[in-house]
């Protein structure tokens, strides 16, 4: 599956709106959609200019809905979908996985830990439309660098 636009891809984030995740670990689950927002906007905070860390964020929590039985493939499997529209460096970022052979970076560490952090944190993050000049400027500029390559 390949994501092909921001339409699509929003459609899927507020078609999270209600599932709960299965975190396993004695986690209790969390509304993906929720999480997904909440990721993103502590990423805002910690790190406003990256905007491709913080859409790693938020687009992290589609994988569950697509793939709810398949935890082990999920994030190469979201990376692989995202990869077209959102670019290289987001895709890296959905796939790599701490403890799994993957290089793990800063950026890498700061997106689990405010997904970690997202799980619990009792703020309001706002809403999915906030995000979705962030998305159409991230695809715009990836697919303008896909059409030099």
């Amino acid at each position: 599956m390949e994501l092909r636009s921001v339409e699509e891809l929003m459609d899927l984030l507020y078609a999270c709106r209600g599932t709960r995740d299965h975190p396993g670990r004695g986690r209790p689950p969390v509304d993906l959609h929720e999480h997904a927002l909440r990721t993103a906007a502590l990423l805002r905070r910690g790190r406003p200019a990256d905007k491709e860390l913080q859409v790693a964020g938020l687009v992290q929590p589609v994988g569950e809905l697509l793939w709810p039985g398949d935890p082990a493939g999920r994030a190469g499997r979201t990376a692989d979908a995202v990869r077209a529209l959102l670019g290289e460096r987001v895709s890296r970022l959905l796939r790599a996985r701490p403890g799994r052979g993957v290089p793990v970076d800063d950026d890498v560490l700061a997106l689990r830990r405010a997904a970690e952090e997202g799980r619990t944190a009792g703020f309001d993050a706002g809403v999915l439309e906030d995000w979705r000049t962030v998305l159409e400027l991230l695809a715009a500029r990836n697919s303008r660098l896909g059409a030099v390559d």
